[in-house]
Order: structure tokens, then C-alpha cells, then sequence
């Protein structure tokens, strides 16, 4: 590894994001059987978003949260804390099923539901260092920037205004190295990941959720979660399992298990700050292939994330977040790309998560009523806002309530399962390699998208 660490730096132990928190053991754990109204498996975002409105709609409902480990141990702790209103999934693909309109509301959803998460957390003292800064993409190369272009006109056309995402001076908000031009949506806000998990799990808890912790669900059928620890019956089972999906059974195709990585930097000195700008405590991303993101965290750190090993043989899941040298060292040597003046400082911790992927890409919630069994996710690396959507929709779905929500083209959506390895590995991996290509040639003066990427596409429906 030839990125410089920190003397304090750490690999995996989940995420940078548990450092200040402490990583938290398993708590209550399940002792023997019991029964509820519904039992939900998974104690991430998804999982608790959906207990909070079900026991706000109804108190008298007996809701159990069954995780494996804690919660906020899968993606909800360790993502890159972006709170955006991006669509989980293409709309073309949504309105393809539901008509134009219905994914435009699907949008308008996403949009809104930025503001309910800051609300919730507002009404509910959660700290979770929110602040709403909106979202800045640049663009560094040609190809990225006629890319750029065409997407933000493609969002009007998509029925965003100028006023949810506009084409902007590269140096207007963040000061990046080598940008050609920028956009800028107001539709993001900053969150600190593992704060509002956990925040999360305790409001629940108060609600009266019982959240069982260290607690592997080893089968879910209807009416029946068994796990080693007891069997939980309920008249409805929510699975909120996310990237841990594949570990599941009956479930190993149904979403791939993608990786993705970050870093996080020792604090900048406000010299940085004054070289860079990022005032607004904005969230920053780009329009490569291969692409990145990033937040300046409360404590004034870049915590700045991209695709590691994309993929384990298998659909295995490394859950310990330990991240290889060489991506460490990718991702610092863009760090730099963008701001060279971040040289000065070090790197405090690095570590990795999956994300769920459907074959379509595109998000799904569901219940199934003639079973009792429902699901959410598949988010495709969108899910600190869309976990909020579906848990809100998971309710009325539960509750028999015939709603906008219920409405929304991603509900009750199926899609083929992914193909039995070795296809998966061949795919996922040709997908990333060609990527990578992709950006290499456009980084050498390719004026538009490369034949590679396109292929890398059609590879695997992306």
C-alpha cells in the first residue's frame, strides 16, 4: 500500500462511521419463540424506516426487528452519506411498465422525501450532522461533460426544473481539479450514516419495536422467520435484507451483492478549505464510468468513495469491511486527482459495503398478501433516501391502505434472477474492467461516451 495512513488508521471494523460511536455489540438478542403482527428481517434503513411508520400509523401493532448483527451493520453504517433524491433505478425502464407520468411522481417522491427524513430526524432528536447542500457533479473530461450535459437535459425533460438541477460554473461551489463543467441539483443533504441508524434504532425501540440483535435468520416462509436463536411467527414478513440478500437461500440470485469503498481523510486545515472552497458542505460526485463521491464530514475530512472489487466469487459477502491495499491506494491517488492541495494530510480508516443490485437495476417493494411476505430494496447505491420511500410504502402495503405510495411504479415490480456463476463473476467483472477502459480513453481526449462503455452496458442490462 502506498498511500500514506494515518498513525491511527484502521481497516474495515465496519466504518470510519462507528469511530466516534463506538462499534456497538449485539444488544437484545431472541430467546425462544414468539409471535407478532409482523416480523421484518433486517435491521438496516430499510427495516427501520418501515417499523417507525408502521407503529406511528398503528401503536397497537406488536412489530419485531430481527439482524444479524446490529443495526445499521450493512450499508446503513457505512455508506457514503449521501441523502439524495435520486431515482433508484432508470425512469425509462419505470415508466416502460407504469407510463411516463407515474415515474415522474416516483421522482417527486424522492424529492420530498429528503425533507421527511430531515423532518424526522428534526421531530425526533436525531443527530446525524444533516446538513442540506445540495449535490455538485463535475465533469474533468469531453466525454464526461457532453454526459453531463445530456443528462441534466434529459432530467428536464424528465419533467426536473431548473430549479431541481441546472448546469453550473465548475468553480461555483467546489474547486476541483481539471473540471470542464458542473451541475448542481438542491435535492441532497449530508448525513452522517451510522448517526441516523442508530438514532434510528433507538426511536423505534421508545416506540415499542422490538429489535432483536445477533439474531441470524436462517429461513423466512409464510407465517414462519426461523433463526437459531427461535422462530418468530407473524401474519406478515417484511424482508429488508439489501446487499445480505444473496446469503439468504431462497434469494442467492435475486440481487448482486456489489461492492464499493471508501476512504476517509485525517481533519483539513481550514487553509485547505479556503484553497477549495465547499462551503456548503455540498455533496460531490463526478460523471465517470468508474465513478466516485465524496462529503466533507462534520469534522471537515473528505470521506470519499468508489468501486473496489466490485464483486466476490459467488455472490459472497466480505460483511467485516476490510478493503484491499491497491483500492486504497486507487481511490488516494483520485483524491488527489481532485484536489492535489489534500497531499499535506493522511488517511485515518478505509473500509467497503455491499449494495443490492437487481438484474434490471432498478429498485423493488412488495407484498405479497395471499403469502404475508413482503421486500424492499435493490436500491442500486440510492438507498439513504429510497430506504425512507419504501419503508413509508411497506406501510401502506401492510396496512391495506390504497395510496400515492402504493401507486409508485417500483411497487410490486419482478425481475428475472441473475445468471448462476460463472456468468455473474464473468459479467459483473468485464463490466468494471471495460469501465475502466472506458475512462482511461476518455481521459485521453475521446470526446464522447466510449464504444466500451457501451458494451460494459449490454453486458449487464445497466
Amino acid at each position: 500500500m502506498n498511500a500514506p495512513l494515518s498513525d491511527s488508521f484502521a481497516n474495515g471494523d465496519v466504518s470510519y462511521w462507528y469511530r466516534a460511536l463506538g462499534v456497538p455489540e449485539p444488544a437484545r438478542r431472541l430467546d425462544g419463540d414468539l409471535r407478532a403482527d409482523v416480523a421484518i428481517v433486517g435491521g438496516g434503513y430499510t427495516g427501520l424506516w418501515t417499523a417507525y411508520y408502521l407503529v406511528k400509523a398503528d401503536p397497537s401493532l406488536h412489530v419485531v426487528v430481527l439482524e444479524k448483527e446490529f443495526a445499521g451493520f450493512g450499508a446503513s453504517g457505512r455508506n457514503g452519506g449521501w441523502l439524495a433524491g435520486l431515482l433508484p433505478g432508470s425512469p425509462r425502464r419505470y415508466a416502460e411498465t407504469h407510463g411516463a407520468e407515474a415515474a415522474r411522481a416516483f421522482q417527486r417522491e424522492l424529492f420530498s422525501a429528503v425533507d421527511e427524513v430531515i423532518s424526522v430526524c428534526t421531530a425526533e432528536g436525531i443527530d446525524a450532522d444533516v446538513v442540506k447542500g445540495g449535490v455538485f457533479n463535475v465533469a474533468r473530461t469531453p466525454a464526461q461533460a457532453l454526459r453531463l450535459e445530456q443528462e441534466v437535459e434529459g432530467q428536464h425533460a424528465w419533467g426536473w426544473g431548473p430549479e431541481d438541477v441546472a448546469v453550473v460554473p465548475v468553480d461555483e461551489r467546489i474547486r476541483v481539479q481539471g473540471a470542464l463543467t458542473a451541475s448542481w441539483s438542491p435535492h441532497c443533504a449530508r448525513v452522517q450514516p451510522a448517526k441516523l441508524a442508530r438514532g434510528l434504532a433507538g426511536v423505534v425501540q421508545n416506540l415499542g419495536v422490538e429489535l432483536y440483535e445477533g439474531t441470524e435468520v436462517t429461513g423466512i416462509a409464510p407465517g414462519r422467520v426461523t433463526t437459531a436463536r427461535g422462530t418468530v411467527r407473524a401474519d406478515v414478513i417484511l424482508r429488508c435484507t439489501e446487499g445480505f440478500t444473496a446469503t439468504l437461500k431462497d434469494n442467492h440470485r435475486d440481487w448482486l451483492p456489489m461492492n464499493s469503498s471508501m476512504i476517509v481523510t485525517e481533519p483539513l486545515p481550514q487553509r485547505f478549505w479556503d484553497e477549495v472552497g465547499w462551503q456548503g458542505h455540498e455533496l460531490l460526485g463526478d460523471f465517470a464510468h468508474y465513478y466516485m463521491y465524496a462529503q466533507r464530514t462534520a469534522d471537515d475530512r473528505i470521506a470519499f468513495g468508489g468501486r473496489g472489487r466490485p464483486y466476490l466469487y459467488g455472490s459472497r459477502v466480505d460483511d467485516r469491511g476490510r478493503t484491499h491495499g491497491w483500492t486504497v491506494d486507487a481511490l488516494w491517488r483520485l483524491l488527489l486527482g481532485f484536489f492535489p492541495a489534500a497531499r499535506s494530510t493522511t488517511i485515518a480508516h478505509a473500509w467497503s459495503g455491499v449494495l443490492g443490485v437487481p438484474r434490471d437495476w432498478c429498485a423493488t417493494v412488495g407484498l405479497d398478501r395471499s403469502t404475508g411476505l413482503g421486500w424492499a430494496g435493490g436500491y442500486t447505491g440510492h438507498g439513504v433516501t429510497a430506504t425512507n420511500v419504501a419503508g413509508r410504502t411497506l406501510r401502506d402495503l401492510v396496512l391495506g391502505r390504497d395510496t400515492e405510495l402504493t401507486a409508485l411504479p417500483w411497487v410490486g415490480r419482478r425481475v428475472r434472477k441473475w445468471e448462476p456463476e460463472p456468468l455473474r463473476w464473468t459479467g459483473v467483472h468485464a463490466m468494471y474492467r471495460l469501465y475502466r477502459l472506458a475512462d482511461a480513453r476518455e481521459a485521453g481526449g475521446v470526446p464522447r461516451t466510449s464504444v466500451l462503455a457501451r458494451i460494459a452496458d449490454k453486458i449487464t442490462g445497466h
